[in-house]
């Protein structure tokens, strides 16, 4: 046998999701031949852009169209995968996992990408027939189904995820209401100014809104089927609804790691390289908490899975250090973007750009002459280019006075005419 030669080792992942999916892509490409892989996906299909069930729901793409690998991705390279099949048991001891099923498959390395779980409030009602979650193409399809016959929905919720549901439902015909329990849209990616453009663009296209609105209880008639909500407020007050739809956050999905016992908290606890208490065991994506960090959003999960996939090619060269994440919202005809921390204080300038009536909203947060924070309403062009000097830690002092007008104004230098900018309020 040649010294160069190694066995291949067992791999087995947990989870077909995006992350999941993205630790296999990478080590495909640095390290093809290290291991025989099993990829366990309780849902049944093979894999989708969980990112994209919004357009999907509003019907302005087909499923079709999100689904990422076929199964003859899986087979081309030599990977066994179960789907419509949830791991229930790790054996740390023996090192094998065991499934809903009852198949064993043993492991020398298991990613756990178990992803994250929608969280229901816990209110009487909340489990009657028509009240569902917005988390995976089922949950699309249900609301679909729930749409042919139109009616009124209730989002619960009005953070990116709510106001994308209330969209989709929208646009298949049903009169939709929001509730939410804060007094703004979005209030941890906007600030007050952006969300109230926000909740008037929403509300011209047909939306309607309860704001700071608390709900006490989900009603139901003698079948079982949800007919509105109960509100926490002085009066009792009631709103009729055929679906109700539960968009308040997700919760990280910890209970196999539990019962492995690896350290959890508020996600599975993992190092710089993505590995757990147990050494032989990685995790990534939703489920992960990285430096008392939980992560809801793509970009995170793509860093995480690339060192992860390092570690487990032999490249350890790579470190997790965590991620500045950005929000973009997709609803057709409505511009928002946000990065970073936004919210000023003694140590921080802020710099705004307004044109109501064209509905264009621009804040940039500065501290130490570098860009901390950045809200954008109506015009996102720049986004990106805002986001690479945050990330970047870019001293932006030289292009202060141009920065808040974009990236052309500030690369034109002191090109730009006196009329371009005086159409611009700047503070």
């Amino acid at each position: 046998m040649s010294e160069a030669y190694q066995p291949k080792l067992d791999l087995v992942v947990i989870g077909n999701g995006m992350a999941g999916l993205r630790v296999l892509e990478d080590l495909l490409e640095m390290a093809p031949e290290r291991y025989r892989i099993t990829v366990f996906g309780a849902e049944p299909h093979a894999s989708y852009n969980r990112i994209m069930l919004s357009p999907v729901l509003a019907g302005d793409k087909a499923f079709a169209e999100i689904q990422t690998r076929d199964r003859d991705w899986y087979d081309d390279n030599g990977i066994t995968l179960y789907t419509g099949e949830a791991v229930e048991t790790i054996d740390r001891r023996r090192r094998m996992v065991i499934s809903d099923t009852g198949r064993e498959v043993g492991y020398d390395r298991l990613v756990l990408a178990t992803g994250s779980r929608p969280f229901i409030i816990p209110v009487p009602g909340h489990d009657l027939d028509g009240v569902i979650s917005f988390r995976a193409i089922g949950d699309v399809n249900a609301m679909v189904d729930a749409s042919e016959n139109g009616g009124r929905a209730v989002v619960i919720g009005g953070g990116l995820l709510g106001l994308e549901a209330a969209y989709g439902l929208h646009q298949r015909g049903m009169q939709v209401t929001i509730v939410h329990l804060n007094n703004q849209l979005m209030e941890r990616q906007l600030d007050a100014q952006a969300a109230a453009l926000l909740q008037h663009s929403l509300a011209q296209r047909g939306l309607s809104f309860r704001m700071e609105a608390e709900t006490a209880a989900i009603t139901g008639d003698a079948d079982g089927r949800v007919t509105g909500l109960r509100f926490k407020d002085a009066d009792d007050s009631t709103l009729d609804a055929d679906l109700v739809v539960m968009a308040v956050g997700i919760r990280p999905n910890i209970a196999l790691a539990e019962s492995a016992g690896l350290h959890c908290d508020k996600g599975i606890v993992v190092n710089d390289t993505m590995q757990t208490f147990d050494p032989r065991i990685y995790a990534v994506g939703e489920c992960v908490e990285h430096r008392k960090a939980v992560y809801g959003l793509v970009a995170p999960l793509w860093d995480q899975a690339r060192v992860c996939a390092n570690h487990l090619a032999w490249r350890g060269h790579s470190h997790y250090d965590g991620s500045v994440t950005a929000t973009q919202l997709k609803v057709t005809g409505i511009d928002m973007y946000s990065a970073g921390d936004f919210a000023a204080d003694a140590d921080t300038e802020t710099l705004t750009y307004a044109d109501i009536r064209r509905g264009v909203y621009k804040r940039i947060v500065l501290r130490d002459d570098r860009i901390t924070g950045v809200v954008l309403y109506g015009d996102t062009r720049d986004g990106g280019w805002y986001f690479k000097h945050l990330q970047a830690g870019t001293d932006m002092s030289a292009c202060r006075d141009l920065l808040v007008f974009g990236k052309a104004f500030v690369e034109a230098g002191n090109d730009a005419t006196d009329e371009d900018a005086s159409d611009q309020e700047a503070a």
